[in-house]
């Protein structure tokens, strides 16, 4: 059963999180720290009073319920999705997802301009805002890939498309896999390729894997501990405003191109969404539930590289792994290509899903 949903967050939820906010206990920091220790504290301090302060939850809640939203429930699981039909009776529908630490929310601005040609389905990941925590073992991205296709069954869509980035492009290629013939293609906007030996490479493509090796070796902080032990750190996230602000406000920072930058309310609703849900622990699962490594996609792959993402694709690369049809690199952008160049990464998805040959079938509903 599919039912109509609103977000409606008790105003008691709102006074505890300022109560909580406004008796934040500070930790102190050395002289001229900067970035070397972790997100700096005034930096935070600023966005933490701003949240407080100058962030109106209900203003945005307000906009967000202007949209339409559901939740059904699959494999156990609550799932919450916008679904936003076009105009246009035929046109081949969209199912767009988000990764972490961001949420449906990253695709606010390309509703519009998509859904003049898409059917477009947004879905928020099991364990991830409204869906709300998950309560068992082996929610990974290929079960969410699995829900997908089931949703859009439940849906009535015959033939589909599927968009993401972050962990929404290895659910996007999962559901390809798991449901080849409803899939009419994938369009990712972030697709890591890892090193392989034999593979003759322009210098260019060796200095982005040069970047890749450096991960590999360095793995960031955030990711040990999500991939490990999600329900330590869940605890402090969960119990801690600040300390939830922080942990997705440094990825913010370190993720998004300068010359697109996004505006602290948004980031802010973005965070609340996290706080008022308690889904720190249970969308950090998905990082532990998760195996490392490409999965076979069997469909058509589009492919847009941004110059700020944390990773550059390597296009020899993925044609070993992918049915690449569709290249872009885009001149500016980082990791949350949907909030940073909405405009770009709209006309991107347009192009793949409507003029590649192979991918785009008018089927009807």
């Amino acid at each position: 059963m599919i039912t109509p949903f609103r977000i409606d967050i008790p105003q008691a939820d709102l006074d505890d999180l300022a109560d909580r906010l406004a008796r934040t206990r500070w930790p102190n920091e050395v002289a001229g720290a900067g970035w070397d220790y972790g997100f700096p504290l005034a930096r935070l301090q600023e966005l933490a009073d701003h949240w407080r302060t100058g962030h109106d939850w209900r203003e945005h809640e307000a906009r967000l319920n202007r949209l339409p939203h559901f939740s059904t429930e699959i494999d156990g699981q609550n799932i919450h999705f916008i679904h936003v039909r076009s105009a246009d009776p035929d046109a081949l529908a969209l199912v767009l997802t988000h990764g972490w630490p961001g949420s449906f929310l990253e695709f606010l601005d390309v509703i519009e301009p998509l859904s003049r040609d898409f059917h477009l389905v947004i879905p928020s990941i099991p364990g991830f805002g409204f869906s709300g925590p998950t309560h068992e073992r082996g929610w990974d991205i290929v079960r969410v890939a699995r829900a997908w296709a089931e949703l859009m069954r439940r849906l009535g869509y015959r033939r589909y498309g599927a968009q993401g980035g972050d962990f929404g492009a290895g659910i996007s290629t999962s559901l390809g896999a798991v449901a080849p013939g409803q899939v009419a293609g994938v369009h990712v906007n972030y697709l890591p390729t890892r090193p392989v030996a034999g593979v003759a490479l322009s210098e260019a493509d060796e200095a982005r894997l040069d970047k890749v090796r450096q991960l590999i070796a360095n793995r960031p902080a955030y990711q040990v501990l999500q991939a490990t032990t999600p329900q330590t750190i869940g605890y402090a996230l969960t119990d801690s405003p600040v300390g939830q602000l922080a942990w997705i406000a440094e990825r913010f920072a370190a993720w998004t191109d300068p010359r697109s930058p996004i505006s602290d309310d948004r980031m802010l609703t973005d965070v609340s969404l996290y706080w008022l849900t308690a889904t720190a622990a249970s969308s950090a699962r998905l990082t532990r539930e998760t195996p490392r490594g490409a999965a076979a996609c069997p469909v058509p792959v589009g492919v847009a590289v941004l110059p700020h993402d944390i990773t550059q694709s390597v296009r020899p690369l993925a044609e070993r792994l992918y049915d690449i049809r569709h290249w872009s690199e885009f001149e500016r952008g980082g990791h949350f290509a949907a909030m940073e160049v909405p405009e770009l990464l709209a006309e991107d998805v347009r192009t793949f899903f409507l003029t590649t040959p192979g991918v785009h079938s008018r089927l009807p509903r």
